[in-house]
């Protein structure tokens, strides 16, 4: 498996767009008459069973991968003639809607798979035919023109949605499908960092990950005092065929209601649903070997979940040499997400970046999922451009090939999710070299301390090798921190699990249990 390099590309997707103006909408039915009847507009009332009929019926046919040659000005794209490709702002299918905008993303670079894009007009499909014209080239990486005749069999790469996020006045970007199945969505006062997926499959695998491709959305034309929009989509891999419906509501929360139904053309034993990928690079504990001038740079943290059994487990993410995967099995998690909970500008010290403004992101299950584990994916990168952190939740039985899998949740982006529970959270986490040992670590956990105004807690610190020794907790009133400090001696270990939770006298926890890898 490799890192996802996504920061020249898919970062700056979300300024780059393409759309269709009314009159090519209104003509679309009967001009692309073979397109609608692939997508489904034969049906006169389109919902998700709808999706889920036409998806299996895929899933029945042999896979082909969807591949478009770029041609004419969108190929052999750079980086900057990439970005020079700007949507046409008076083209917005949704034109004239209170709320809602429409943006389609253009063709080129390492967006080469055509994607069918309709729109749902009061259930019926109308097809959104890929048309240069409706797009923009910025004269200074097209001193010669574009071409825009020559379209070949390419079509959209994806589209995002805008609505009055931040201020009444100004359509801001909220959502972003583009690329495999990725999507990306911000809440209010946020900006773009980690990423959803569709399904993930066969992540850090020796078979090597396959990643499945939304091949088609249909986008609900909402109605006029509408504060969500409904986008169904159909995912297809060599592995399986899947429908999904996103029900999004942008706010301070953008909060999304996710259905999906799975049909494997196969039997697949390494599927990951309700996938999460972010950046880790380096943080204040770890930062060996790298020389920068900020103290941290990530868009997220750490590995929040919470289990079946009620238990809240916060996993610091880290930047290791090595490969490194972890799970946590379960039974019906309650919740799992990657959060970025330092959110001062102090903590970066990166005018440009911001990463104290990345979201954090939160999945809920709706419905019981049985057994299976959350899994962690951290891979080794040496700059911040790369997406390194893999997070999902993979079900203990296998997809059995012909048999229809579904699952519902909710997918929630914020600044932080707020913890409903009663215990207190991990802030932070430090490491370093040990000042009293020539091999040991010293480790600095700080949780929230109003909960230990009255009384500190009881200390349970372990570790899976290797000895923890001058575990101690100091109140940090000032700062409303309580502080737990040990020091770790590796012994002969190469690499070991640590765990540290504060608790009552009787061992109920009373905080999170804090979860970090260490390797050599």
């Amino acid at each position: 498996m490799q890192a996802l390099d996504r920061r020249d590309f898919l970062t700056s997707a979300s300024a780059l767009a393409a759309a269709t103006a009314a009159a090519t909408l209104a003509a679309a039915p009967a001009a692309h008459a073979d397109q609608a009847e692939d997508a489904g507009a034969a049906a006169s009332l389109f919902d998700f069973d709808t999706l889920a009929t036409l998806t299996q019926q895929r899933a029945a046919a042999p896979y082909t991968q969807p591949v478009a040659d770029q041609v004419g000005s969108f190929a052999n794209l750079n980086y900057d003639q990439y970005r020079a490709i700007r949507f046409r702002r008076e083209a917005d299918p949704l034109a004239g809607h209170p709320r809602f905008g429409l943006d389609l993303l253009a063709p080129g670079s390492i967006f080469y798979e055509p994607i069918q894009i309709n729109l749902l007009r009061e259930g019926v499909v109308v097809p959104i035919p890929f048309d240069p014209h409706l797009l923009e080239f910025d004269p200074s990486q097209f001193p010669d023109g574009a071409d825009l005749d020559t379209v070949g069999k390419m079509g959209w790469s994806g589209f995002r949605m805008r609505c009055p996020l931040n201020r009444p006045d100004v359509r801001d970007e909220f959502l972003v499908f583009q690329g495999a199945s990725y999507f990306r969505a911000v809440a209010r006062g946020t900006l773009y960092g980690l990423s959803a997926r569709g399904l993930a499959i066969d992540t850090g695998s020796p078979r090597g990950e396959e990643f499945p491709l939304f091949t088609d959305f249909w986008i609900e034309e909402p109605a006029p005092d509408a504060e969500s929009v409904r986008i169904y989509a159909m995912l297809d891999s060599k592995s399986l065929a899947g429908a999904f419906q996103f029900d999004v509501t942008p706010g301070a929360e953008t909060a999304m209601r996710v259905r999906m139904a799975l049909f494997p053309r196969v039997d697949v034993t390494g599927v990951g649903i309700a996938p999460l990928t972010s950046m880790f690079w380096f943080g204040p504990a770890s930062r060996a070997g790298v020389d920068d001038y900020r103290p941290a740079v990530h868009d997220s943290d750490g590995l929040a979940m919470r289990t079946g059994a009620g238990q809240d487990l916060w996993r610091a993410l880290s930047n290791h040499k090595a490969l490194q995967i972890a799970s946590f099995v379960d039974r019906n998690p309650t919740g799992f997400g990657l959060q970025q909970r330092a959110r001062a500008f102090a903590d970066y010290q990166d005018a440009e970046a911001h990463y104290q403004l990345r979201p954090s992101a939160w999945i809920e299950p709706v419905g019981n999922w049985g057994e299976g584990v959350v899994r962690l994916i951290e891979i080794p990168v040496e700059n911040e451009f790369n997406d390194n952190i893999v997070s999902y939740w993979q079900p203990k039985a296998p997809l059995k090939a012909g048999e229809r899998a579904d699952w519902t949740y909710r997918l929630i982006f914020a600044p932080l999710v707020q913890n409903s529970g009663p215990v207190a959270q991990v802030r932070g986490t430090r490491a370093g070299k040990s000042i009293n040992s020539p091999t040991g670590r010293s480790f600095i956990i700080d949780y929230d301390l109003a909960p230990f105004q009255d009384q500190l807690p009881q200390i349970a610190v372990n570790t899976s090798s290797g000895e923890v020794v001058h575990a101690y907790l100091k109140p940090l009133v000032a700062e409303g921190v309580l502080r737990l400090a040990f020091e770790f001696e590796p012994r002969d270990a190469r690499m070991t699990d640590l765990r540290a939770t504060l608790t009552d006298p009787d061992g109920t926890a009373l905080s999170e249990t804090w979860m970090a890898r260490w390797s050599a």
